[in-house]
């Protein structure tokens, strides 16, 4: 899923929102930069939140970061991997029907159709999430804290094996490569833009892209909260399980 989504989980499930929760809630994503696999940066929740539950303030970090991840099962096992009695996660399942148009929109080679066209599921909601609610704000007021955001480096660095001040770089950036502020179609195909080019050296069409986004944020509408229901409890359940 895209930031916002990942906060208003957040909030969703815990009840509140800090800034230490919000970067939390996104915090695989960012350290997946510098994590050798998604187990690395999707996978460690627990091993976080032992590690820095002797500090409150870090451990709803770590509690953000449990109601990500996919082990323990956060947001993305079922937005990805496996959602209810289908082959896949929601998002990769309500992708099937745009894969071919995100082939042609993305310049993709086939092998990256199904994957990519899951991203523009998850754009679709993130439109649905992020419009006119707080949860952009709530992003641009975590990133504007130096000091918690040098906290989180010193302490979880050496946990994945990597120089604090590289960490805190990866932070400090991250909202360069996502769109926090005018959540439209169009911006958020840009910002996919740069991410494919980053990962992929592959330059999208963004008008196209933006249509299909559209289209995505519609079929969405249906099933969204009852997918977000289910998702809520089995991470309530799998966050106790883990003595969050």
């Amino acid at each position: 899923m895209y930031p916002q989504t990942h906060v208003y989980f957040a909030e969703r499930v815990c009840g509140e929102l800090s800034d230490a929760m919000v970067l939390g809630s996104i915090f695989p994503d960012m350290i997946a930069a510098l994590a050798p696999g998604r187990e690395e940066s999707h996978g460690r929740g627990k091993e976080l939140l032992a590690a820095l539950e002797d500090d409150p303030q870090l451990r709803e970090f770590a509690r953000g970061v449990l109601t990500h991840g996919v082990n323990p099962e956060g947001l993305d096992y079922y937005g990805d991997e496996k959602y209810l009695d289908y082959e896949r996660g929601y998002c990769f399942e309500k992708g099937r029907p745009l894969v071919e148009e995100t082939i042609r929109a993305c310049n993709l080679p086939p092998a990256m159709g199904w994957w990519k066209s899951h991203n523009i599921v998850e754009m679709g909601i993130e439109l649905l999430i992020g419009e006119g609610t707080i949860y952009g704000q709530a992003l641009a007021a975590a990133f504007r804290n130096a000091g918690l955001i040098d906290k989180i480096s010193r302490r979880v660095a050496p946990l994945y094996g990597v120089e604090p001040r590289r960490l805190y770089q990866r932070i400090h950036n991250f909202p360069h490569y996502i769109e926090i502020a005018r959540l439209t179609p169009r911006t958020l195909a840009a910002k996919y833009d740069v991410q494919m080019f980053y990962k992929h050296r592959i330059h999208i069409d963004i008008e196209r892209t933006a249509r299909l986004i559209a289209t995505a944020r519609h079929m969405v509408e249906t099933d969204l909260e009852e997918f977000f229901k289910h998702a809520e409890e089995q991470v309530r359940q799998n966050m106790l399980k883990a003595g969050a």
